[in-house]
């Protein structure tokens, strides 16, 4: 059963977050471990299957729910393997990258740390839709291309996500 089936849903580059989000709270009441606990008599087995389950619906969940990870597993579903660690070959988009790196690492304030946020989320909405032709025409080499491009803006996103935890220690301090 791949990660689709498992959330009951069509496999595609889109989806409803919200149904997945409601999908996934339902199959953890379902396959969390503390269930089968409530219940007196249960083998060793039953719970290493319940906690393999649940892990199962947790990996599922954060694949399928983040942009870059859904677009790398839709190409492996279609026996495209990619490989996150090969080069990007646009050296347009890595010369705008490599700016955006370097505002990341000069932010100075939560509000432009906002404003980068916003501008990453564009990079990562536009991608998104170069990834969505480049699946649909079946450009494997493209797409494959667009993948990688899109785990590198949501790696920078998530390096935006630490800078924001900083600034709030720091507010916090």
């Amino acid at each position: 059963m791949n990660f689709f089936e498992l959330f009951d849903l069509a496999p595609s580059f889109d989806l409803d977050l919200s149904q997945l989000t409601t999908r996934y709270r339902a199959l953890q009441r379902q396959y969390h471990p503390d269930q089968l606990q409530q219940a007196q008599s249960n083998s060793d087995q039953a719970v290493l299957a319940q906690l393999q389950q649940s892990a199962k619906v947790n990996t599922a969940y954060d694949t399928l729910r983040i942009a870059a990870k859904r677009a790398v597993y839709l190409l492996e579903l279609k026996k495209q393997a990619i490989s996150l660690e090969q080069s990007i070959g646009d050296i347009d988009f890595l010369q705008s990258a490599l700016e955006v790196r370097e505002q990341l690492d000069e932010v100075d304030s939560p509000e432009a740390l906002e404003g980068l946020r916003s501008e990453i989320n564009q990079w990562i909405q536009a991608l998104s839709n170069e990834f969505r032709i480049d699946y649909a025409e079946e450009d494997w080499a493209e797409a494959r291309d667009t993948c990688r491009k899109l785990a590198f803006m949501q790696k920078i996103l998530n390096d935006i996500d630490s800078a924001e935890d900083q600034f709030d220690d720091l507010e916090d301090f």
